[in-house]
């Protein structure tokens, strides 16, 4: 366990400068922070590989009473099979090839300049096709990296599951664009000053139970959460001051994971296991805060005033009637971080597609740009007009993040079906309507916060729900929600 700690600190290092590189770090520093970084995560992958960590698990492994340190054992063990086929040189290569490759697109992003950060990610995609090797797979080559993100899940699963669901959802967005009562997004119209979004969203956070003695609110190009440990969950969101909704539903989305963070039983500090289950899991809790909680019709009846209090003039006479249709407004966009809740799950599935085909070898990084514009005008109807808006807007890649996106789809179904289960034991309605958070943060608390990576991401499933994955609980949620706002 002391070693299983040195680990641990190097990693919180590693997640600190992670986090200054995203929002602080001066454009120069990038370059020698890089190679820093690389020098750190070399020493984790030492530990990790080292002929000591693999003795103790030879020598324990089955003999420990203590739930914890044989849970850590086996998460050990899983690194050390998995990260020892990896040689130490080239692991800390990618290290440093990934922390440039996020410098590059962001500054590709903002260029609109997709072959600057070519070179880059067929770097990486050459990278990742190594080490799906080197871990082994039975069926796909994609299915070892989805492992490592969602354990138990694998490219046959989601080929059933997600064009059951990309069915569903584009005959309900059918529906909806043919409906008669259609709301008016323009009443959201309007300068919306970023310091009064940011203190807006500074209320919300602490009423959902954020801790902010334990963590900060910052600004960044593409936002995210990082939990450096418990007491220190640091949230990021990105400003648009000509629409709100981008940091606003952000930063609860990015809140709902680190309050995840926080609320890990302490008994699992400086272990393997203090961190989230699964992505999936991880996004089931962001998800929830975001489209379960922050954008249905009880918490705009509660919060609507505090809103009201600080966001510009022409939202004063704005009433809550034609409010809470236009947030929840169905229009396909190019954007996944500001698509609406029925769209969200087919801009997952283009990505999904995609990193597929890369990693199987059957496309190459230089047909990106075309697949993705092709991709986003079958699935979400809309085709993008630069790279900026298509192939380069998400920040994923560019850290070698494959087999993450499906993640996000799962978390929505996993969010779902959790929410349809709390329903069953809590009365959640006049909680959400009070700004009453406490008890619904206390049932995620118990049932899936304290575990962290004690219980893999369907077994927590299955203990709260009593089934596997079940996506009929997301179909059912959007058709109800959405009958109801257009009327159909």
């Amino acid at each position: 366990m002391d070693l299983l700690k040195e680990q641990s600190s190097y990693g919180e290092a590693i997640g600190l400068m992670a986090w200054d590189m995203r929002t602080k770090a001066p454009k120069k520093g990038i370059e020698n922070r890089s190679e820093v970084l690389g020098v750190l995560s070399q020493k984790v992958h030492e530990i990790q590989t080292s002929a000591e960590i693999r003795s103790y698990i030879d020598e324990l492994k089955g003999k420990v009473a203590d739930p914890i340190v044989q849970k850590s054992l086996e998460e050990a063990e899983e690194t050390y099979d998995k990260t020892a086929k990896i040689p130490t040189k080239e692991y800390r290569e990618y290290v440093t090839l990934q922390s440039k490759a996020e410098s590059m697109w962001a500054e590709a992003k903002e260029n609109d300049d997709f072959e600057s950060f070519r070179p880059y990610l067929e770097k990486l995609v050459e990278y990742n096709r190594k080490f799906a090797e080197y871990w082994g797979y039975e069926n796909h080559r994609y299915d070892a990296l989805l492992h490592n993100y969602e354990p138990g899940v694998t490219v046959e699963v989601l080929d059933e599951v997600f064009p059951k669901v990309r069915k569903a959802l584009t005959d309900l967005l059918q529906q909806i664009q043919s409906a008669p009562e259609q709301p008016d997004p323009s009443v959201l119209e309007g300068q919306f000053p970023k310091m009064e979004q940011a203190q807006f969203s500074e209320e919300i956070l602490k009423k959902m139970g954020y801790d902010f003695d334990a963590g900060r609110l910052d600004e960044t190009v593409h936002p995210f959460a990082i939990g450096l440990n418990s007491n220190d969950v640091r949230v990021t969101t990105k400003y648009d001051e000509s629409d709100f909704r981008t940091a606003i539903f952000g930063t609860i989305h990015e809140g709902g994971h680190a309050l995840y963070e926080q609320n890990i039983d302490d008994k699992l500090a400086f272990t393997p296991l203090a961190t989230g289950t699964s992505m999936g899991i991880h996004e089931s809790q962001s998800l929830f805060w975001e489209n379960f909680i922050a954008r249905s019709e009880g918490f705009w009846k509660n919060h609507y005033e505090l809103f009201q209090e600080y966001a510009p003039v022409q939202f004063k006479t704005l009433p809550l009637s034609e409010f809470y249709p236009a947030v929840n407004e169905v229009k396909p966009s190019l954007i996944r971080i500001e698509a609406d809740e029925l769209t969200y799950c087919l801009h997952i599935m283009v990505r999904y597609e995609l990193e597929k085909a890369l990693i199987a070898g059957e496309i190459e990084v230089k047909d990106l740009p075309e697949m993705w514009n092709q991709k986003m005008e079958d699935y979400v109807g809309i085709r993008p007009e630069s790279d900026a808006e298509g192939v380069l807007q998400d920040i994923h890649w560019s850290g070698g993040d494959f087999g993450y996106f499906p993640s996000y789809a799962l978390g929505y179904m996993y969010a779902a079906q959790l929410e349809a289960q709390m329903r069953k034991e809590l009365d959640i309605d006049p909680c959400i309507e009070k700004g009453d958070f406490q008890r619904i943060k206390a049932w995620l608390t118990k049932n899936v916060h304290q575990y962290g990576k004690m219980k893999k991401p369907l077994e927590i499933l299955h203990d709260v729900t009593g089934e596997g994955l079940n996506p009929e609980y997301l179909v059912e949620y959007l058709t109800n929600k959405y009958k109801n706002i257009y009327k159909f």
